[in-house]
Protein backbone atom coordinates (compact mmCIF):
# COMPACT_ATOMS: atom_id res chain seq x y z
CA UNK A 1 0.00 0.00 0.00
CA UNK A 2 1.29 2.89 -0.97
CA UNK A 3 1.74 6.08 1.82
CA UNK A 4 -0.54 8.93 1.87
CA UNK A 5 0.40 11.57 -0.59
CA UNK A 6 -0.33 14.13 1.71
CA UNK A 7 2.40 12.97 3.84
CA UNK A 8 4.55 13.54 0.97
CA UNK A 9 3.39 17.00 0.61
CA UNK A 10 3.73 17.90 3.78
CA UNK A 11 7.54 17.01 3.27
CA UNK A 12 7.90 18.84 0.95
CA UNK A 13 6.59 21.93 2.53
CA UNK A 14 8.47 21.66 5.24
CA UNK A 15 11.53 20.91 3.97
CA UNK A 16 11.67 16.72 6.03
CA UNK A 17 12.92 13.81 4.35
CA UNK A 18 10.63 11.50 6.88
CA UNK A 19 7.34 12.38 9.38
CA UNK A 20 7.46 11.14 12.93
CA UNK A 21 4.90 12.76 15.28
CA UNK A 22 7.57 14.17 17.29
CA UNK A 23 8.76 16.13 13.85
CA UNK A 24 5.10 17.28 13.14
CA UNK A 25 4.32 18.47 16.82
CA UNK A 26 7.76 20.57 16.34
CA UNK A 27 6.91 22.03 13.44
CA UNK A 28 3.15 22.38 14.79
CA UNK A 29 4.63 24.34 18.21
CA UNK A 30 6.84 26.62 16.32
CA UNK A 31 4.40 27.99 13.98
CA UNK A 32 1.72 28.61 16.91
CA UNK A 33 4.37 30.64 18.36
CA UNK A 34 5.33 32.13 15.18
CA UNK A 35 1.46 33.49 15.32
CA UNK A 36 1.12 34.06 18.66
CA UNK A 37 3.93 36.32 18.92
CA UNK A 38 2.52 38.20 15.19
CA UNK A 39 -0.61 38.54 17.26
CA UNK A 40 1.40 40.69 19.44
CA UNK A 41 3.28 42.53 16.95
CA UNK A 42 -0.01 43.14 15.42
CA UNK A 43 -2.32 44.32 18.37
CA UNK A 44 -4.52 41.59 16.66
CA UNK A 45 -7.67 39.96 17.88
CA UNK A 46 -5.52 37.41 19.87
CA UNK A 47 -3.04 40.38 21.62
CA UNK A 48 -4.22 39.11 24.78
CA UNK A 49 -2.80 35.51 24.82
CA UNK A 50 0.74 34.44 25.71
CA UNK A 51 3.47 35.35 23.70
CA UNK A 52 4.75 31.63 23.47
CA UNK A 53 4.25 28.29 24.86
CA UNK A 54 6.42 25.88 25.44
CA UNK A 55 5.02 22.31 25.17
CA UNK A 56 2.16 22.07 22.36
CA UNK A 57 -0.42 20.77 24.79
CA UNK A 58 -0.46 24.04 26.95
CA UNK A 59 -2.73 24.74 23.51
CA UNK A 60 -5.54 23.71 25.93
CA UNK A 61 -4.99 26.52 28.36
CA UNK A 62 -5.64 29.21 25.64
CA UNK A 63 -9.59 30.25 25.17
CA UNK A 64 -11.84 29.36 22.35
CA UNK A 65 -12.61 31.00 19.55
CA UNK A 66 -16.78 30.17 18.64
CA UNK A 67 -18.69 31.00 15.61
CA UNK A 68 -20.38 33.89 17.56
CA UNK A 69 -17.05 35.43 17.93
CA UNK A 70 -16.03 35.02 14.02
CA UNK A 71 -19.81 36.95 13.02
CA UNK A 72 -18.78 39.62 15.65
CA UNK A 73 -15.34 40.08 15.38
CA UNK A 74 -14.02 38.71 12.33
CA UNK A 75 -12.79 42.10 10.85
CA UNK A 76 -11.03 42.32 14.20
CA UNK A 77 -8.87 38.59 13.52
CA UNK A 78 -7.66 39.89 10.07
CA UNK A 79 -3.66 40.54 10.51
CA UNK A 80 -3.35 42.22 6.47
CA UNK A 81 -4.52 45.33 4.91
CA UNK A 82 -7.20 45.35 2.92
CA UNK A 83 -4.87 45.17 -0.49
CA UNK A 84 -3.54 42.25 0.60
CA UNK A 85 -6.48 40.25 0.68
CA UNK A 86 -6.71 38.14 -1.97
CA UNK A 87 -10.29 36.67 -1.61
CA UNK A 88 -13.14 37.38 1.24
CA UNK A 89 -15.95 34.10 1.91
CA UNK A 90 -18.96 35.21 3.00
CA UNK A 91 -21.72 33.09 4.94
CA UNK A 92 -25.54 34.27 5.20
CA UNK A 93 -28.78 32.07 5.58
CA UNK A 94 -31.79 32.83 4.85
CA UNK A 95 -32.58 33.85 8.38
CA UNK A 96 -29.34 36.31 8.73
CA UNK A 97 -30.64 39.45 9.98
CA UNK A 98 -27.32 40.27 12.14
CA UNK A 99 -23.18 40.40 11.03
CA UNK A 100 -22.53 37.27 9.20
CA UNK A 101 -19.78 35.60 8.60
CA UNK A 102 -16.81 36.39 6.89
CA UNK A 103 -13.62 34.50 6.33
CA UNK A 104 -10.66 36.36 4.67
CA UNK A 105 -7.58 34.93 3.01
CA UNK A 106 -4.34 36.02 1.43
CA UNK A 107 -2.65 35.18 -2.20
CA UNK A 108 -0.65 32.54 0.30
CA UNK A 109 -3.85 31.10 1.58
CA UNK A 110 -5.17 30.15 -1.55
CA UNK A 111 -2.04 29.12 -3.23
CA UNK A 112 -1.50 26.76 -0.22
CA UNK A 113 -5.17 25.60 -0.81
CA UNK A 114 -4.87 24.87 -4.32
CA UNK A 115 -1.52 22.87 -3.57
CA UNK A 116 -3.64 20.74 -0.71
CA UNK A 117 -5.99 19.84 -3.21
CA UNK A 118 -3.87 18.80 -5.81
CA UNK A 119 -2.30 16.33 -3.55
CA UNK A 120 -5.24 15.28 -2.17
CA UNK A 121 -7.07 15.14 -5.57
CA UNK A 122 -3.82 13.15 -6.68
CA UNK A 123 -4.82 9.61 -4.84
CA UNK A 124 -7.73 9.67 -7.23
CA UNK A 125 -7.66 12.14 -10.32
CA UNK A 126 -5.61 10.84 -13.29
CA UNK A 127 -3.35 12.63 -15.66
CA UNK A 128 -5.36 13.00 -19.18
CA UNK A 129 -8.70 11.99 -17.54
CA UNK A 130 -11.87 14.65 -16.94
CA UNK A 131 -13.63 15.29 -13.38
CA UNK A 132 -16.48 16.50 -12.96
CA UNK A 133 -16.31 19.35 -10.28
CA UNK A 134 -20.14 20.11 -9.04
CA UNK A 135 -19.15 22.60 -6.51
CA UNK A 136 -19.78 26.20 -6.34
CA UNK A 137 -17.75 28.16 -8.71
CA UNK A 138 -18.17 32.15 -7.60
CA UNK A 139 -15.45 33.77 -9.65
CA UNK A 140 -12.38 34.54 -8.63
CA UNK A 141 -10.41 32.41 -6.54
CA UNK A 142 -13.54 30.34 -5.52
CA UNK A 143 -14.09 27.39 -4.14
CA UNK A 144 -14.63 25.08 -7.46
CA UNK A 145 -12.05 27.45 -9.54
CA UNK A 146 -9.88 26.52 -6.77
CA UNK A 147 -10.46 22.87 -7.39
CA UNK A 148 -10.17 23.01 -10.71
CA UNK A 149 -6.79 24.76 -10.66
CA UNK A 150 -5.77 21.54 -8.53
CA UNK A 151 -6.83 19.45 -11.34
CA UNK A 152 -5.10 21.06 -14.07
CA UNK A 153 -1.72 21.03 -12.40
CA UNK A 154 -2.39 17.24 -11.88
CA UNK A 155 -2.65 17.08 -15.80
CA UNK A 156 -6.05 16.42 -15.63
CA UNK A 157 -9.55 18.53 -17.14
CA UNK A 158 -11.74 20.16 -15.13
CA UNK A 159 -15.61 20.45 -16.17
CA UNK A 160 -16.70 23.21 -14.02
CA UNK A 161 -19.97 21.83 -13.58
CA UNK A 162 -20.88 23.66 -10.58
CA UNK A 163 -24.06 23.34 -8.35
CA UNK A 164 -27.91 24.19 -8.40
CA UNK A 165 -28.13 22.58 -11.98
CA UNK A 166 -31.38 20.15 -12.89
CA UNK A 167 -30.89 16.59 -13.58
CA UNK A 168 -31.59 16.68 -17.40
CA UNK A 169 -28.29 19.24 -16.92
CA UNK A 170 -26.20 16.59 -14.82
CA UNK A 171 -26.74 14.01 -16.92
CA UNK A 172 -25.85 15.73 -20.46
CA UNK A 173 -22.50 16.75 -18.96
CA UNK A 174 -22.24 12.63 -17.61
CA UNK A 175 -23.10 11.70 -21.19
CA UNK A 176 -21.58 14.18 -23.16
CA UNK A 177 -18.23 14.47 -21.69
CA UNK A 178 -17.83 10.72 -20.00
CA UNK A 179 -15.68 11.92 -17.15
CA UNK A 180 -13.90 9.51 -14.89
CA UNK A 181 -13.76 11.17 -11.67
CA UNK A 182 -16.63 13.58 -9.84
CA UNK A 183 -16.16 15.88 -6.85
CA UNK A 184 -18.58 17.12 -5.28
CA UNK A 185 -21.75 16.32 -2.28
CA UNK A 186 -22.62 12.41 -1.79
CA UNK A 187 -26.15 12.80 -2.05
CA UNK A 188 -26.43 14.58 -5.42
CA UNK A 189 -23.57 11.88 -6.83
CA UNK A 190 -25.66 8.58 -5.66
CA UNK A 191 -29.02 10.38 -7.44
CA UNK A 192 -27.03 10.79 -10.54
CA UNK A 193 -25.89 7.12 -10.04
CA UNK A 194 -28.99 5.96 -9.69
CA UNK A 195 -30.63 7.85 -12.82
CA UNK A 196 -27.50 6.60 -15.08
CA UNK A 197 -26.43 3.52 -13.72
CA UNK A 198 -23.89 2.86 -16.46
CA UNK A 199 -22.11 5.96 -16.21
CA UNK A 200 -18.74 6.45 -17.35
CA UNK A 201 -18.32 7.60 -13.52
CA UNK A 202 -15.22 5.49 -11.42
CA UNK A 203 -13.72 7.22 -8.97
CA UNK A 204 -14.96 9.54 -6.42
CA UNK A 205 -13.89 12.31 -3.70
CA UNK A 206 -17.03 13.68 -1.89
CA UNK A 207 -16.94 16.67 0.42
CA UNK A 208 -19.21 19.78 1.61
CA UNK A 209 -21.74 17.67 3.29
CA UNK A 210 -22.15 14.50 5.88
CA UNK A 211 -21.63 11.15 3.98
CA UNK A 212 -23.97 8.99 5.85
CA UNK A 213 -23.18 4.86 5.79
CA UNK A 214 -26.08 4.08 3.78
CA UNK A 215 -24.92 6.90 1.12
CA UNK A 216 -21.27 5.79 1.23
CA UNK A 217 -22.03 2.24 0.55
CA UNK A 218 -24.61 2.91 -2.13
CA UNK A 219 -22.15 4.92 -4.40
CA UNK A 220 -19.11 3.07 -3.84
CA UNK A 221 -21.34 -0.15 -4.95
CA UNK A 222 -22.27 1.78 -8.10
CA UNK A 223 -18.30 2.72 -8.96
CA UNK A 224 -17.36 0.09 -8.53
CA UNK A 225 -14.61 1.52 -6.30
CA UNK A 226 -13.80 2.99 -2.44
CA UNK A 227 -14.82 6.69 -2.31
CA UNK A 228 -12.89 9.60 -0.85
CA UNK A 229 -14.48 11.67 1.50
CA UNK A 230 -12.84 14.97 2.54
CA UNK A 231 -13.18 17.44 5.39
CA UNK A 232 -12.50 21.30 4.53
CA UNK A 233 -15.04 24.45 6.05
CA UNK A 234 -13.91 27.82 5.04
CA UNK A 235 -12.84 28.55 8.56
CA UNK A 236 -10.06 26.44 7.41
CA UNK A 237 -8.77 27.38 4.50
CA UNK A 238 -11.55 24.98 2.77
CA UNK A 239 -9.32 22.20 3.05
CA UNK A 240 -8.55 20.24 6.04
CA UNK A 241 -8.01 16.30 5.86
CA UNK A 242 -8.27 13.94 3.40
CA UNK A 243 -8.68 10.47 2.57
CA UNK A 244 -5.55 8.04 1.61
CA UNK A 245 -5.57 4.07 0.01
CA UNK A 246 -6.07 3.15 3.26
CA UNK A 247 -9.73 4.53 3.30
CA UNK A 248 -9.80 4.46 6.92
CA UNK A 249 -10.32 8.05 8.32
CA UNK A 250 -8.97 11.37 6.96
CA UNK A 251 -5.24 12.62 7.18
CA UNK A 252 -5.02 16.16 8.50
CA UNK A 253 -2.62 18.56 6.99
CA UNK A 254 -0.76 19.28 9.80
CA UNK A 255 1.07 21.47 9.53
CA UNK A 256 -0.92 23.67 8.57
CA UNK A 257 -3.87 23.04 11.78
CA UNK A 258 -3.48 21.79 14.68
CA UNK A 259 -6.73 19.63 15.62
CA UNK A 260 -8.30 19.07 19.40
CA UNK A 261 -11.44 16.76 20.43
CA UNK A 262 -13.32 18.57 23.81
CA UNK A 263 -16.12 17.51 25.84
CA UNK A 264 -19.13 19.29 26.12
CA UNK A 265 -17.88 21.40 29.00
CA UNK A 266 -14.82 22.15 27.03
CA UNK A 267 -12.01 20.12 28.48
CA UNK A 268 -9.64 17.89 26.03
CA UNK A 269 -10.09 14.22 25.32
CA UNK A 270 -7.23 12.18 24.19
CA UNK A 271 -6.96 10.17 21.09
CA UNK A 272 -9.97 7.75 20.44
CA UNK A 273 -12.54 9.55 22.28
CA UNK A 274 -15.21 11.38 20.77
CA UNK A 275 -16.60 14.93 20.82
CA UNK A 276 -16.33 18.22 19.27
CA UNK A 277 -13.61 18.76 16.74
CA UNK A 278 -11.60 22.40 17.79
CA UNK A 279 -8.44 23.65 15.09
CA UNK A 280 -6.01 26.12 15.58
CA UNK A 281 -5.34 27.42 11.64
CA UNK A 282 -1.23 27.83 12.35
CA UNK A 283 -0.38 28.71 8.92
CA UNK A 284 -3.44 31.22 8.19
CA UNK A 285 -1.64 34.32 6.98
CA UNK A 286 -4.56 36.61 6.82
CA UNK A 287 -7.21 35.31 9.27
CA UNK A 288 -5.76 32.95 11.60
CA UNK A 289 -8.19 31.10 14.50
CA UNK A 290 -7.19 29.88 17.55
CA UNK A 291 -9.10 27.27 18.90
CA UNK A 292 -12.03 27.81 16.83
CA UNK A 293 -15.25 25.39 18.16
CA UNK A 294 -16.33 23.90 14.85
CA UNK A 295 -19.96 22.40 15.94
CA UNK A 296 -18.59 18.97 13.86
CA UNK A 297 -18.66 15.81 16.12
CA UNK A 298 -15.72 13.18 15.18
CA UNK A 299 -12.57 11.33 17.13
CA UNK A 300 -8.90 11.48 15.91
CA UNK A 301 -8.21 7.71 15.61
CA UNK A 302 -6.18 6.18 18.02
CA UNK A 303 -3.51 4.06 15.60
CA UNK A 304 -1.27 4.58 13.15
CA UNK A 305 -2.44 4.19 9.62
CA UNK A 306 -1.81 1.42 7.88
CA UNK A 307 -0.49 3.54 5.14
CA UNK A 308 1.84 4.03 6.90
CA UNK A 309 1.53 8.10 7.32
CA UNK A 310 2.07 9.72 10.87
CA UNK A 311 -0.22 12.18 10.54
CA UNK A 312 -3.41 12.03 12.48
CA UNK A 313 -6.71 11.19 10.97
CA UNK A 314 -10.37 12.35 11.80
CA UNK A 315 -13.35 9.82 11.97
CA UNK A 316 -16.32 10.18 10.04
CA UNK A 317 -17.44 13.70 11.16
CA UNK A 318 -21.44 14.81 11.59
CA UNK A 319 -22.54 18.04 12.35
CA UNK A 320 -24.13 18.52 16.17
CA UNK A 321 -27.81 19.50 16.21
CA UNK A 322 -30.61 19.18 13.64
CA UNK A 323 -27.83 18.07 10.86
CA UNK A 324 -27.05 14.79 12.90
CA UNK A 325 -31.01 14.24 12.57
CA UNK A 326 -30.72 15.12 8.07
CA UNK A 327 -27.58 12.24 8.54
CA UNK A 328 -29.56 9.51 10.94
CA UNK A 329 -32.49 9.60 8.18
CA UNK A 330 -30.47 9.84 5.16
CA UNK A 331 -29.12 6.73 6.73
CA UNK A 332 -32.39 5.10 6.32
CA UNK A 333 -34.30 6.27 3.66
CA UNK A 334 -31.63 6.02 0.76
CA UNK A 335 -31.33 2.15 1.97
CA UNK A 336 -34.48 2.27 -1.03
CA UNK A 337 -33.31 1.79 -4.07
CA UNK A 338 -35.90 3.82 -5.98
CA UNK A 339 -35.24 7.12 -3.86
CA UNK A 340 -33.22 9.57 -5.93
CA UNK A 341 -33.73 12.66 -2.89
CA UNK A 342 -35.69 14.29 -0.72
CA UNK A 343 -36.52 17.54 1.63
CA UNK A 344 -37.64 17.34 5.27
CA UNK A 345 -39.43 19.82 7.13
CA UNK A 346 -40.67 19.61 10.41
CA UNK A 347 -43.94 21.16 11.70
CA UNK A 348 -45.52 20.72 14.89
CA UNK A 349 -43.75 17.54 15.92
CA UNK A 350 -44.19 15.56 12.30
CA UNK A 351 -41.31 15.67 9.55
CA UNK A 352 -42.87 16.06 5.78
CA UNK A 353 -40.80 14.56 3.82
CA UNK A 354 -41.50 15.44 0.01
CA UNK A 355 -39.03 14.17 -2.77
CA UNK A 356 -38.24 12.34 -6.34
CA UNK A 357 -38.33 8.40 -6.74
CA UNK A 358 -37.51 6.14 -9.56
CA UNK A 359 -40.50 3.66 -9.68
CA UNK A 360 -42.84 3.03 -6.86
CA UNK A 361 -41.71 3.53 -2.94
CA UNK A 362 -43.48 1.00 -0.69
CA UNK A 363 -42.84 -0.30 2.76
CA UNK A 364 -41.37 2.84 3.96
CA UNK A 365 -41.43 3.68 7.72
CA UNK A 366 -44.30 5.62 9.26
CA UNK A 367 -41.97 6.88 12.36
CA UNK A 368 -38.33 7.96 11.66
CA UNK A 369 -36.38 8.66 14.82
CA UNK A 370 -38.95 9.31 16.82
CA UNK A 371 -41.22 11.34 14.62
CA UNK A 372 -44.34 10.45 13.08
CA UNK A 373 -44.00 10.84 8.75
CA UNK A 374 -45.78 12.59 6.05
CA UNK A 375 -44.55 11.19 2.50
CA UNK A 376 -45.52 13.45 -0.84
CA UNK A 377 -43.44 11.42 -4.03
CA UNK A 378 -43.06 12.25 -7.77
CA UNK A 379 -41.72 10.82 -10.75
CA UNK A 380 -38.02 12.19 -11.06
CA UNK A 381 -38.01 14.14 -14.23
CA UNK A 382 -34.86 15.76 -15.92
CA UNK A 383 -36.40 19.31 -15.01
CA UNK A 384 -36.08 18.29 -11.48
CA UNK A 385 -32.84 19.25 -9.50
CA UNK A 386 -31.65 18.02 -6.16
CA UNK A 387 -33.35 19.37 -3.40
CA UNK A 388 -30.47 21.08 -1.17
CA UNK A 389 -27.85 23.05 -3.16
CA UNK A 390 -26.06 23.27 -0.21
CA UNK A 391 -26.04 21.24 3.39
CA UNK A 392 -28.37 19.14 3.94
CA UNK A 393 -30.95 19.79 6.97
CA UNK A 394 -34.54 19.00 8.48
CA UNK A 395 -36.08 22.87 8.28
CA UNK A 396 -38.98 24.09 10.59
CA UNK A 397 -42.20 25.22 9.89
Amino acid sequence: MNISKLDQWVRDKEGQKSLTRQEIERIQLFKLNTLLAREKQRNGFYKHLPERLEHLSQISMLPFTTEEDLNLHGHRMVLLSQSQIDRVRTQETSGTTGPVKRVYYSESDNERTISFFAAGLSELVYPGEKTMICMPFSGYRGLGELIAEAIVRLDAIPLAVGIGKTYGELLQVLDKEQPETFVGMPVPLLSMLRMRPDSSLLRALVSADACPKTVMQKIEERLGSRLYPHYGSREIGLGGAVTCPAFEGTHVRENDLIVEIVDQDGRVLPRGKWGELVVTTIQAEAMPLIRYRTGDYTRVLPEDCPCGSKLNRLDRIVRLGEKSLMKELDDRLFQHEQIIDYRVCQKDGVLNIDGYTKGSCKELPSVLEGYPVQYTWSAVSKNNAPCYIAKRSVQSL
